[in-house]
């Protein structure tokens, strides 16, 4: 007799943690039984987890083809999610991949590649915004050292920003009433901001000070790590489908997964889905400049900057995979983020720790982004009815390949 879909997401979930017992990184988030994961501190080979994903897999594909697609769209998903494990484990054992064909396995998508002429046409927008002497990265930090918020002010600013994306967010999403976070700060990260899902509709949400913070990430942060982001994603999760359908496979979140393309990109996704530029622009004058003593009549120039500056946002992928498969060494790859990327030096050498920690795992926020946004915005054209899909994406199993169809 095929095994059921439950049975199989209990064994996936147990090869998750397997795996965890390899890479401490991982398992981003666990809350399922105690038990099994006590079960995985019995630590298995490479080997044998390789083994038992192969034979997770063709009980899988063993079983029959539901007509219910939503049954259709879940086994698709353990499927995917079991073929990137197979990569992880294969990654661990030391097998070499290049930087498109990792991303291809473990997240189930690949990034355009774009030369570094494409990107300087853009870098010639900025010059022309911020003109002067000196280079354009030169101009860009400069300028943006306007935008610092001061340490002190740091937590006011951050609180309001998030329970505005709360607010926004609840409009159209209802959450548990006891859903919560704690707002942390710390150092010595490669990242600039965490969400540790706990369970029961608790997160941990840290935010980086090793480098200064400027004013317009307290929305990109407090939105994507908390509200609609992360900390909304995963709550949808353990309600809609762990506590609510009993998918067990939600319980644990495995980092390095297809899974993780969902997630960044609706975390990312999720900011301009609170924000249209005029009501983030509105809310930052009259809300967050004051919070952090900055001049409000600043904010309309900076927003130009910052939106020609996501327009660069792919050049993380095409150093990356230059800088990881060797095409650049240390020195130019850090030129690329100054001068191309525009990053201060300092944020550069961040980036670099980054890439060399997460390796591929940088596609997941932009080209997530842009295929959670087409995904959402093919389900309707009113703001409510890309909030609608938002939550439907969020909480039901699509794969990345699966936002394309």
């Amino acid at each position: 007799m095929p095994a059921s879909l439950s049975a199989i997401a209990e064994r996936y979930v147990h090869l998750v943690l397997a795996i965890g017992q390899h890479d401490s990184s991982y398992v981003d988030a666990y809350y399922g039984p105690p038990q099994w994961q006590q079960d995985a501190a019995a630590r298995r080979s490479l080997q044998q987890i390789s083994q038992e994903i192969a034979a997770t897999l063709a009980q899988l594909d063993g079983g029959a083809v539901s007509a219910d697609q939503e049954t259709r769209l879940r086994a698709t998903n353990l499927r995917t999610q079991l073929l990137s494990m197979e990569t992880k484990v294969a990654l661990l054992g030391g097998e070499k991949l290049g930087f498109d064909e990792e991303s291809a396995r473990l997240y189930d998508a690949v990034s355009p590649h774009h030369t570094r002429a494409w990107y300087e046409a853009i870098v010639a927008q900025v010059a022309g915004l911020l003109p002067g002497s000196g280079t354009v990265s030169a101009r860009v930090q400069a300028f943006r050292r306007q935008f610092v918020i001061p340490p002190e002010r740091l937590q006011a600013v951050m609180q309001a920003a998030i329970a505005a994306g709360r607010e926004r967010t609840l409009r159209y999403i209802a959450l548990p009433p006891e859903e919560d976070f704690v707002l942390e700060f710390v150092t010595d990260k490669s990242w600039s901001g965490y969400n540790w899902y706990k369970g029961n509709y608790q997160s941990v949400i840290q935010v980086n000070t090793d480098l200064p913070i400027y004013i317009d990430r307290a929305v990109d942060l407090g939105c994507h790590e908390a509200y609609p982001g992360h900390h909304v994603y995963n709550v949808l999760l353990e309600r809609d489908l762990v506590r609510g359908k009993g998918w067990m496979e939600y319980c644990v979140y495995p980092l390095f997964s297809p899974q993780s393309l969902i997630a960044e990109g609706t975390a990312n996704h999720g900011i301009e889905l609170c924000f249209t530029d005029d009501e983030r622009l509105a809310f930052e004058q009259q809300v967050l400049f004051p919070l952090a003593g900055l001049d409000p009549a600043l904010a309309p120039r900076y927003l130009a900057l910052n939106r020609l500056l996501a327009q660069l946002a792919y050049a993380d992928n095409d150093i990356a995979r230059q800088y990881l498969e060797g095409g650049l060494d240390k020195e130019e790859a850090v030129e690329w983020l100054v001068n191309v990327r525009l990053y201060p030096a300092e944020k550069a050498l961040q980036r670099l720790q980054f890439y060399d920690e997460m390796k591929a795992y940088v596609i997941n926020y932009n080209l997530g982004q842009d295929m959670a946004k087409a995904w959402v915005e093919r389900q309707g054209a009113t703001r409510a009815q890309h909030w609608a899909a938002f939550r439907e994406l969020m909480s039901s199993p699509r794969t990345p390949a699966g936002l394309l169809e």
